[in-house]
């Protein structure tokens, strides 16, 4: 690896983090900068849609104010670069915090890939595709 290839591979990571954490916070100001355009969204492994960015943040943040909390981490990342363009393979958990109507805190786990195409722009790595593939779920709340 060269120090390019270094460097393209710590902002990609970067990027893949930031994405965790403005879900959380949650921020879709930031959410949105992390997307190219024209970038396109397929959450439907987990019922989702598959849409634009600014569908997508709509879609999440009805999701996440309902939540008593909300947690994404990834891990192993495997990222295959190919001068400004990147194809990632990325482990997540998402641990979602509800409310019960007793009183008590639910917490839901779902294991997934983020199957990701990365374009170096000027402004940096950005997201132009990201696919969601089931991998588990543990502990989802009874109907």
């Amino acid at each position: 690896m060269n120090t390019y290839e270094i460097s393209d591979r710590m902002e990609i990571q970067h990027l893949l983090t930031q994405y965790c954490h403005a879900v959380d916070e949650p921020n879709w100001d930031s959410f949105g900068n992390l997307f190219t355009e024209d970038a396109v969204l397929d959450f439907s492994a987990f019922g989702g849609p598959r849409c634009g960015v600014t569908e997508m943040a709509t879609f999440l943040s009805n999701i996440v104010k309902d939540l008593a909390g909300s947690q994404h981490t990834i891990s192993t990342s495997l990222l295959h670069l190919n001068g400004e363009i990147a194809e990632g393979r990325t482990a997540a958990q998402v641990m979602l915090v509800s409310s019960q109507n007793d009183g008590t805190s639910h917490v839901s786990f779902f294991g997934l890939w983020y199957l990701d195409t990365l374009i170096k722009t000027p402004g940096g790595w950005r997201i132009k595709e990201r696919v969601q593939k089931y991998a588990w779920v543990h502990n989802m709340p009874s109907t």
